[in-house]
């Protein structure tokens, strides 16, 4: 009587990927934004981006010089990293589409490299999570050396309004960079080369291979 009773209903099956987008200051994360919306939508990938926690923090006045100590600093900007990635895991599975690329702009190692080894460890034990679970929480990232290696004709402070660091101390901070995330099975690092359309390509290219796309 019933005629629903024996049909099966339709699983809608989802394929999510979450990758990290990070790299020294000024290697160019702004320009690939734009890139990877622009390439992979047109693969019929829904590209979705986390914007990155440090630029709003330190725009609104929540600085590490401002609030009480780095380490307060720090647990802040990793609760709120961590509760903008849940809100877009959650948010993603309400939608219809069956292929997905979430993007973070940096991810919460990305604090691992203005932390003393005791503030990290401090860090976790308030966070009640491992560096092992945070690294599993993404598939993959994408390291972009910083132009203050090799190409400091290019690195520029006006694009970025929480950038402070000068070419020495940004090309420092590419290598502590690149050490925080050394730990994920799915590390890759984009080198600066003679154009930046030959760097972006490279990128598009990595994270082409990642998703299986051509």
């Amino acid at each position: 009587m019933i005629e629903s009773l024996g049909k099966k209903k339709e699983v809608h099956i989802m394929d999510i990927k979450k990758i990290v987008l990070t790299g020294g200051p000024c290697a160019g994360k702004s320009m690939a934004v734009k890139l990877i919306k622009e390439t992979f939508s047109k693969k019929g990938v829904v590209v979705l981006f986390v914007p990155e926690t440090a630029t709003e923090l330190i725009s609104g006045g929540v600085c590490p010089w401002t609030c009480g100590t780095n380490l307060d600093y720090q647990i802040v900007q990793c609760k709120l990293q961590r509760f903008k990635e849940q809100m877009f895991d959650e948010a993603v599975r309400t939608m219809k589409e069956d292929k997905f690329l979430i993007v973070c702009d940096r991810g919460m190692l990305d604090n691992k490299a203005y932390m003393s080894d005791e503030e990290f460890e401090k860090c976790l034990e308030t966070l009640g999570t491992t560096e092992e679970e945070i690294n599993a929480s993404y598939d993959a990232v994408f390291h972009m050396v910083s132009t203050a290696k090799g190409l400091k004709e290019f690195y520029i402070f006006e694009n970025n309004v929480a950038r402070y660091e000068t070419p020495e101390q940004a090309a420092a901070l590419d290598d502590v960079l690149i050490k925080a995330w050394s730990k994920h099975p799915n590390h890759k690092i984009i080198e600066n080369s003679l154009s930046v359309e030959d760097k972006m390509n490279r990128l598009m290219n990595e994270i082409g291979k990642f998703l299986g796309i051509e």
